[in-house]
């Protein structure tokens, strides 16, 4: 009866070979009437189709313990205590079988019998391989049929097991990528060297130039050079005003050069490509000026973008004061970069920012590459008054006059500011925890930490003083000479 209804479903089965119900039903038939073979492939090729099924994961291990469990009743009562003390090996030679099943189990010489068959199989299968016969229990060396899924069952079970009684062979290269994220391999060829340029990382600023208090000189020389062309292509079509070109930002440290340049990526909708001095140079002679390329070459990819690069006195520095060829040669393709051979750069919009614009290399400045030039002067009133603001909200504050902060902070650059807050609040908090009493940052606490910090600019104006007055007087910093004439410098 049963081999009938099997041979129904084995039609069945050929007629619908998807249907994973009838596989199991049949796989299930399989191992009640003795053919735990065919139960295995059937269980596998279920799991192909569903790698979840827990039905057809039970199926393979009682196909798998089904074997094992005839052949440890058939044993003798000394070779299956042996057997559970021990791993079960594969026998090679089916006389070294015959001869170990043939000696006597008495419990006299049954230690003798097993030393004697455990030799006879040291001797007779010293070239085997060891018996991987998953064992259900987890208690032995085979494999976990639990956590095979799919593919993993196919490598588990060797072609030879369509012939009852065959034990699978174990598949090496499937335990080896099973176990590759566990430990390295004992020997690896050496690792190349990382390739120029992976390092950078582009970005999608969310600041624009409505964050930017105050300058609005500033927003009005950016809006002329960038942003007014971009927001009408009909008039820059008109105009033919190309989206390329360079724009280099100077003036003392720490008054927002970098921030304006994030604003501009915001204010166009483009990505930010931050580039420093690290980020380029290199030991190894040649990957200097591959970095500066793989940079141009990602912003074109993402354009439009804004590739940035701070302090550009540092990457770009004059050639004939650079005593370093290595470093000349990364200027050198710099300037080949912002030509833009074979005009790649459109809409790429070049930013750069300096604090000694005098050490850029006058090749660096001509027409076509950073042909603009904006002086970003320390903040203004109503800037400073924005920063204060920016420093001081997401602090616990109490009668702050935000007004009388910025009149009596000029000259002050944006670092500067917030270093009166940083510091204005360490008052409050070291106030705090030697009282035991919690109050707040007051306005005394600023103007006190106003009085103690003085202009970092100051030196920087020196400088610049000395560049207006004993320079090359070629109107290239006529609006940083205005600047110190207004600030009673000169």
């Amino acid at each position: 009866m049963d081999e009938q209804l099997i041979s129904s479903l084995r039609r069945a089965v050929a007629t619908s070979p998807d249907d994973i119900h009838l596989r199991l039903l049949l796989g299930q038939l399989l191992l009640k009437n003795g053919e735990a073979t065919e139960a295995i492939t059937l269980a596998a090729s279920i799991l192909q189709l569903s790698p979840g099924s827990l039905d057809a994961r039970q199926l393979m291990n009682d196909a798998f313990a089904a074997p094992a469990t005839v052949e440890a009743s058939a044993q003798p009562t000394g070779q299956a205590e042996h057997a559970t003390a021990e791993p079960l090996l594969t026998e090679t030679s089916e006389a070294a079988e015959t001869t170990a099943a043939a000696e006597p189990a008495d419990a006299a010489g049954g230690a003798d019998a097993t030393d004697g068959a455990s030799n006879s199989e040291a001797r007779a299968g010293s070239n085997a391989e060891p018996d991987n016969t998953p064992n259900p229990g987890g208690t032995g060396t085979g494999t976990d049929i639990d956590s095979l899924t799919g593919t993993d069952v196919d490598s588990a079970i060797d072609d030879g097991t369509d012939e009852p009684g065959t034990e699978p062979a174990f598949d090496w290269s499937a335990a080896e990528n099973d176990v590759h994220e566990l430990a390295q391999p004992m020997f690896v060829d050496s690792e190349p060297s990382v390739t120029p340029g992976s390092s950078f990382d582009i970005e999608r600023s969310v600041v624009t130039l409505a964050d930017v208090g105050g300058m609005k000189s500033i927003k009005d020389r950016l809006n002329a050079a960038f942003l007014a062309p971009l927001r009408n292509p009909e008039l820059r079509k008109l105009y033919a005003k190309s989206l390329k070109g360079g724009l280099l930002m100077y003036g003392p440290p720490g008054c927002g050069k970098t921030f304006i340049a994030r604003a501009i990526a915001g204010e166009l909708g483009a990505h930010f490509l931050s580039v420093g001095l690290a980020d380029i140079l290199d030991p190894m002679l040649g990957n200097s000026e591959q970095n500066v390329h793989e940079a141009f070459q990602l912003a074109r990819r993402e354009a439009p973008c804004v590739i940035f690069f701070d302090e550009i006195d540092a990457l770009g520095q004059r050639r004939s004061q650079t005593r370093n060829s290595a470093l000349r040669g990364t200027v050198n393709q710099l300037l080949t970069e912002l030509d833009g051979v074979a005009d790649q750069n459109e809409g790429v919009f070049v930013l750069a920012a300096t604090n000694q614009p005098w050490d850029v290399d006058p090749a660096l400045r001509r027409p076509g590459r950073f042909d603009r030039t904006v002086l970003v002067l320390p903040p203004d009133e109503e800037a400073r008054e924005s920063i204060f603001r920016y420093h001081l909200q997401h602090r616990p504050v109490e009668g702050i006059e935000l007004q009388a902060l910025a009149r009596a902070s000029g000259g002050l650059s944006g670092a500067d500011i917030a270093y009166v807050c940083e510091v204005a609040a360490e008052r409050a908090l070291i106030d705090s925890a030697t009282t035991g009493l919690l109050r707040m940052i007051s306005m005394k606490d600023v103007t006190e930490a106003l009085a103690e910090v003085t202009p970092s600019t100051s030196s920087w104006l020196d400088s610049a003083r000395n560049v207006v007055l004993f320079g090359d007087d070629d109107g290239t910093y006529a609006e940083l000479k205005a600047y110190l004439k207004k600030a009673k410098r000169l």
